[in-house]
This record gives C-alpha cells, sequence and structure tokens, in this order.
C-alpha cells in the first residue's frame, strides 16, 4: 500500500476505529482520547498515510499558506537566506505556502485573511510591524522571543545567545587574549540585548575588560572596518576582536591588515600576561547590562587609561571571532572562528512549531531551543 493510495478509511480500520475518529485524531480536533490519537497516527504514519491537502483546506476554511516576516535588513544577509529556506522546505512538508511578507508589513487582519499563521523572525520592538503580526489573529512563531509590549506570540524557537557569545570569550582568552572586545549589535531584539549583557556579565565574572562597541545590527564589512579601526587605534591594547554582525568579519580583516596587526596569533609574551588564568570553558553565558558606544565593563587590569594597558604596535598579535558563521567567515583569509547557528535547521524548526501548532501537535506557548556550534579556524590561531 502507498501513499497514494491509502485512505482515513484504510487507517480506521487498521486502527480499529471509526473514520469520523480518524479525522478528529489527525486534525487535533473533536474529544478523541490522547492513547486513541496517538495510535490512530501511529497507524498513520505506519502505512504512510498523506491528508489530502485541498480538501483539507475547504473543510477548514484554510489557506493553505503561512507568512514569513524577516527584518528589513534580511535581503543581503547570509543567514536569514539560509533560514528562509529552511522554513520554505518544512513548511512545504506539511502541504503549506510559504509567503514573504514585505519588510513595512500590513494590517494584522488583511494578513489573517490570506495566511493560516506567521513566522516573525527576530522581531524588534522598534519594528512598527511586529505589533499588528502579533495581534493578527493567527497562531504566531517568533525565532527568538520578543521582547516588546505587543501580544506575546503563540510559540517561539529561541537559541542560547548568552552561552554562545560566553564561549567565543571563553574561547579567545584560552587563546592568550587579555583584552577582548566586542562590536555588538544595536537594536533591541532578543539577540543583540543577550549579546551586549553577557560582554558585561562576563567580563564582571573573569576580572577582564570587554572593551564594547556598537555598530549597526546588519553592519557592512566597510562599516566593521571604520569601527574597527577605530576601537584599536582608541585602545591598542585590545588583541581579540569579536564581531556579532552577519558577513562583517571581512571589515575587522582587513581594518586588521591596514593596521599592521597580524590576525591568528598572540605573542608569547602578550600570553603570559593574561591575568586570573586560563578561563572557564563554560557555555553558560551572564545576563547583566554593559555600556554602550565604546565604553569598556568588567575588569580594572588594562582598560583604557589605566595602568595595566598595553600597546598594540605594528605586528601585534590579534584574533577575530563572529558571532554568525556563514560565506563570509568561511571564506576569509585567514578563515574566522564562528558560532554557527545552524540557520537552515533554525528555518525548520520555526516552521515545524507553527506547522505543529496549527495541526494539534503542540500546545501553544509552546518554546523549543535550538543549538549552536562553536567553529574554531585560523583566525583565533586554530586549524581550519
Amino acid at each position: 500500500m502507498t501513499s497514494r493510495t491509502v485512505t482515513l478509511l484504510d487507517v480506521a480500520r487498521a486502527a480499529g476505529v471509526s473514520k469520523s475518529t480518524v479525522s478528529d485524531a489527525l486534525q487535533g480536533s473533536g474529544r478523541v482520547a490522547e492513547a486513541t490519537r496517538d495510535r490512530v497516527r501511529a497507524v498513520a504514519e505506519e502505512l504512510g498515510y498523506r491528508p489530502n491537502s485541498a480538501a483539507r483546506r475547504l473543510r477548514r476554511a484554510s489557506t493553505g499558506a503561512v507568512g514569513l516576516h524577516l527584518p528589513a535588513t534580511a535581503t543581503r544577509l547570509d543567514y536569514y537566506m539560509n533560514l528562509a529556506f529552511g522554513a520554505v522546505e518544512r513548511a512545504q512538508e506539511d502541504g503549506l505556502d510559504m509567503v514573504l511578507l514585505a519588510p513595512s508589513g500590513a494590517a494584522g487582519g488583511r494578513i489573517a485573511s490570506r495566511v493560516d499563521g506567521l513566522l516573525v523572525i527576530d522581531p524588534e520592538p522598534g519594528d512598527s510591524a511586529v505589533p499588528g503580526l502579533l495581534d493578527a489573529g493567527v497562531p504566531v512563531v517568533t525565532g527568538e522571543r520578543y521582547l516588546g509590549p505587543a501580544t506575546g506570540p503563540s510559540g517561539a524557537v529561541v537559541c542560547d545567545n548568552a552561552a554562545s557569545l560566553t564561549a567565543l570569550l571563553d574561547h579567545v582568552t584560552e587563546r592568550g587574549a587579555r583584552r577582548p572586545a566586542l562590536l555588538a549589535p544595536s537594536g533591541s531584539s532578543a539577540w543583540a540585548t543577550a549579546l551586549r549583557a553577557t560582554a558585561g556579565s562576563w567580563g564582571r565574572a573573569h576580572g577582564v575588560a570587554v572593551t564594547l562597541r556598537t555598530v549597526p545590527f546588519a553592519a557592512t564589512p566597510a562599516e566593521a572596518e571604520a569601527a574597527t579601526r577605530a576601537l584599536l587605534a582608541a585602545d591598542p591594547a585590545v588583541d581579540a576582536v569579536i564581531c556579532a554582525p552577519d558577513g562583517s568579519a571581512p571589515g575587522v580583516l582587513r581594518a586588521a591588515a591596514a593596521l599592521g596587526r597580524k590576525v591568528g596569533a598572540i605573542s608569547a609574551s602578550s600570553a603570559s600576561e593574561t591575568s586570573g588564568g586560563s578561563s572557564r570553558n563554560s557555555r553558560n553565558g551572564g545576563s547583566g547590562r554593559t555600556g554602550e558606544g565604546g565604553r569598556s565593563e568588567g575588569g580594572e587590569p588594562g582598560s583604557p587609561g589605566g595602568t595595566g594597558a598595553a600597546t598594540g604596535p605594528a605586528g601585534a598579535g590579534l584574533l577575530v571571532a563572529s558571532c554568525v558563521d556563514g560565506t563570509a567567515t568561511r571564506g576569509a583569509e585567514p578563515p574566522v572562528t564562528a558560532v554557527d547557528l545552524h540557520p537552515t535547521a533554525y528555518g525548520r524548526a520555526c516552521a515545524e512549531l507553527l506547522c505543529d501548532i496549527l495541526a494539534g501537535r503542540a500546545a501553544p506557548d509552546t518554546v523549543r531551543r535550538h543549538s549552536w556550534s562553536l567553529e574554531t579556524r585560523a583566525s583565533t590561531g586554530s586549524p581550519g
């Protein structure tokens, strides 16, 4: 029996229940005992049953589509394009088309009439379209939490961004850095907020100053280069630069080359002066706040203007890392150590949660976790 020939009646006979019970169990509707619902679904999967998407939409007055809202900068960022591909692929597995919404958004009522549910990725409290999307009257799943005051989403898929930045900071200090800096994203999204907060709390916990420079959420390589030049000119003791925005790492490398800083190595003398011994290999970040606009927080030694400050002459080592992996980091020279957020899998996870909520397989307010990995490469003295 193939997936093309299996019917609801076939499933009903195999499960020993009525056809209407099978329909209710598979749609998550009606009063069906949980044990019966699980048995029906197991039998349907074993037989290879696939619902008739067109008929299902007619019965439910469904549009057969879900909407995807990305940040306005998404069109030029590798991360969001891969995320979108993953979301589209997973939605299609449930017979749903994916509609890409204009960045400016539209009235919630108009959107609700065109889609069965919404994916809102990296919702920014300052994005005027987001409140209307969250209040559109259809299930909404966000990629990362929404920190604004509007109605909360039906579900969310989140990464531990504090832990990923902690892993980067631990890594560069283990490689010899004693004055790390972060080119932190502006804005009030959950990702940007977590990175800025973690830079401060990690610094305080380790007694190591973390210099913070705020750059645009989607900073270009040119903007990252300018910020890095200004950072290293103001504080030559900085020996590691972690850049947050996707695709901005090549700009940091260009700045280092222009200033004669050798990427990927720190001299033995510099490493031996690292205070506090080797750092923990912790994957748990903190949650405190940190200053913006170039202020340093976290520790006294080596702070700008302090007695522990060192100089960074031409030829001094500089470690470079990124909070987002992608084509720009993998193809750079040298390749850049980065956090791989697995964007395609993340897009799939967001779409899967929305599909599960729409089908009654997951309860509203469900929050799922998404994993990341640290890819160490030559830019921090690690083999690629």
